[in-house]
């Protein structure tokens, strides 16, 4: 169910007070903001790196980043945006860093299907595309495309969510998007065809 303005004006104030509260050193505050937003963040870490074990220890050290850095929220954007950023961002260096590197891109079968699968016909087996593959195509495009794709097919954010948290219109995130499944599309076929 969607929140209404009351509802997010409210959400708003309850983040602006528990920043505050985190920021005088509470740490009952802090405590009640891992409650409230460690699940979500675990569940970003979870869907970039495939591994519940790492989704883990990712969780505990975002929250050691949200410790130092929460000085730095000015609040332009909702807590939860802001924290999901720090998520996203510490869990895509976890998998460009050389241990992330040996983990693959979380993803589902059908996803990799309608990424890869050719417009004109079902998809076949012997065209199957491991997740290296997936990987290594989604690294050569464009850093604009590869957010937009990751936060919408990988991360499963709405576009006005990937709007708030890119700082861009729905509209762009709509575009961003649809750039990024052609342009996979063309070098998943290529990977393909060169098999």
């Amino acid at each position: 169910m969607a929140m209404t303005p009351s509802d997010r004006t409210e959400a708003n104030r309850l983040d602006r007070e528990i920043v505050q509260r985190c920021r005088r050193g509470d740490l009952g505050a802090f405590e009640e903001l891992y409650k409230r937003f460690g699940s979500r963040l675990y569940t970003v870490a979870y869907r970039v790196t495939g591994s519940a074990a790492d989704a883990e220890d990712l969780v505990q050290d975002i929250f050691l980043q949200v410790f130092r850095r929460l000085d730095s929220f000015r609040g332009d954007a909702a807590l939860g945006t802001w924290l999901h950023r720090l998520a996203l961002n510490a869990s895509l260096d976890f998998v460009r860093s050389k241990q992330g590197r040996r983990q693959r891109v979380t993803d589902t079968a059908e996803d990799l299907d309608a990424i890869a699968a050719p417009a004109n016909g079902p998809w076949r087996p012997d065209a199957a595309l491991d997740r290296m593959d997936l990987e290594r195509a989604i690294a050569q495009l464009p850093p604009s495309y590869r957010r937009a794709f990751l936060l919408h097919d990988v991360e499963g954010l709405e576009h006005h969510e990937i709007g708030d948290t890119l700082g861009i219109a729905e509209g762009t995130s709509k575009s961003l998007l649809f750039k990024a499944r052609t342009r996979l599309r063309v070098i998943l076929r290529g990977r393909s065809g060169a098999r």
